[in-house]
């Protein structure tokens, strides 16, 4: 038995096909959009009880982001996408290990092979999934760089003429840059997908070999890599929306 690499269809709305992926992301999405609008309603002066536990996860996310821009006004600013990058990509993978995700589903036949399709998978299981998360936060941060520094201060980061100091090193140096930002895509894709469908297969193997208490460990362990995967994805989000807006004279010094 295999495990289907490829998100698998569900069922169709109109000409739109939802895959068991897209399926798990959009319950996820929506969870937190009702948490966030449950949860911001009256908010008293003096936290209790949930209130409590979800400002101090915020307080926490905030001053993480702090340590690494040295700069309280950037933390705010880069905070809101940061947050539900983190939220999104930490929940999403939780989802995955749910029982049955990824565990319960049809054999089918391809190709002389038989391939396990699961009724329901993790969204960053999915490619499709962890290449759309890599562009909202590329291109969120091309963003806050043109807004921080202008179209043309933020542009001449990565086309530097050859006549100007440092001559033809910067315009080589900078077309480097310019290809390292959409080399981000595949790094940022490519990370997330591998380390959550090697668990996904791992916890799938586990089940399938021995179905009790073995698997437990791995079980807990996925949860732990979950935390760190949505972290790491932060932190470079993080770290790239810093070098966006930072100019050459300030980088410098």
């Amino acid at each position: 038995m295999e495990i289907s690499i490829i998100a698998e269809k569900l069922f169709s709305i109109g000409n739109f096909s939802v895959t068991n992926s897209l399926f798990i992301a959009v319950i996820v999405a929506v969870a937190l959009g009702l948490s966030a609008a449950v949860f911001s309603r009256n908010p008293k002066e003096i936290p209790r009880g949930a209130q409590n536990v979800i400002e101090a996860v915020f307080e926490g996310l905030l001053s993480f982001i702090e340590s690494i821009t040295n700069d309280r006004k950037q933390a705010k600013d880069f905070f809101p996408l940061v947050a539900t990058i983190f939220l999104f990509v930490l929940f999403s993978n939780w989802s995955g290990l749910l029982p049955g995700a990824g565990t319960i589903g049809l054999n089918e036949e391809h190709a002389g092979r038989i391939i396990m399709v699961p009724f329901l998978r993790g969204p960053a299981a999915d490619l499709n999934m962890t290449v759309a998360l890599s562009l909202v936060s590329v291109f969120s941060v091309q963003i806050f760089g043109i807004l921080a520094l202008g179209v043309r201060g933020y542009v001449s980061k990565f086309l530097v003429a050859p006549w100007k100091k440092p001559y033809a090193i910067g315009t080589i140096v900078g077309l480097l840059e310019l290809i390292g930002e959409f080399a981000k895509i595949l790094s940022f894709s490519f990370r997330l997908f591998g380390n959550v469908f090697a668990g996904e297969v791992l916890l799938t193997v586990m089940l399938s070999l021995v179905p009790y208490l073995i698997p437990l460990p791995f079980l807990i362990l996925e949860v732990f890599v979950s935390v760190v995967q949505a972290a790491v994805f932060s932190l470079l989000t993080i770290v790239f929306l810093k070098m966006a807006v930072t100019g050459h004279e300030e980088g410098a010094h």
